[in-house]
């Protein structure tokens, strides 16, 4: 994996966009790829990293014990309840809060994890994420619990028209609700998220190639 070179590209894609380098955050998504992943990404000063599964995350974490510079770990995936004690072992940020009892169970484990409420626009359970209607008062429900809620997340549709609709959609929503960080874009989308305001984009194949098939995922 040539991460240098591919940094360099994507950095010339967000500077196509118009967006200043220094107001994009990007977090490496390091599923499947390993350690080796980990440090090629800290290598170029890449510290925010992205794991969706609880498992992978403790294990990557746990092998990169005492590196420098430290990562700062994102929990990207799904949240079951009686997963969450392990996800806030290894997690220091956590942007897929989607249902009230995730939240619940958050606070009465004192989590001090910063949060991002997942927001869904397809209307498909399997993509995972709260409908718009949803998220107001999951984020009250949050902040009332003591929550350090950072923002809103979305992973968009696949068809370029609805990406667009549902990134302006989030922003319109981040800002009614007087929150400044839109977790949104990926390897595939990632001009039209910064089109809309995101600030922070996830990036996993746009930095490490294609990945190899979790074991024990469908091929698809």
């Amino acid at each position: 994996m040539d991460v240098h070179a591919a940094l360099g590209e994507l950095r010339e894609r967000i500077r196509a966009t118009g967006v200043p380098l220094e107001r994009v955050r990007l977090v490496a998504v390091t599923k499947s790829f390993g350690p080796a992943a980990v440090r090629a990404a800290l290598d170029e000063g890449i510290t925010d990293l992205g794991e969706n599964y609880v498992d992978e995350l403790g294990e990557t974490r746990r092998a990169c014990e005492g590196w420098t510079p430290t990562p700062r770990w994102h929990y990207l995936g799904a949240l079951q309840t009686n997963k969450i004690a392990r996800v806030l072992e290894h997690a220091d940020v956590i942007s897929s809060l989607s249902r009230a009892r995730e939240i619940d169970r958050l606070v009465r484990l004192n989590a001090t994890q910063e949060v991002d409420v997942q927001v869904d626009f397809t209307g498909r359970p399997e993509r995972g994420g709260a409908s718009p209607e949803e998220v107001p008062d999951l984020v009250a429900r949050a902040l009332d619990g003591g929550l350090r809620v950072r923002g809103l997340m979305t992973v968009a549709p696949p068809e370029r028209t609805a990406a667009q609709r549902a990134f302006g959609s989030l922003a319109g929503l981040a800002s009614r609700l007087g929150l400044s960080e839109l977790s949104m874009g990926m390897s595939d989308d990632l001009e039209l998220a910064l089109a809309e305001g995101s600030t922070e984009i996830r990036v996993g194949r746009a930095l490490f190639g294609p990945r190899a098939p979790r074991v024990g995922a469908a091929l698809t």
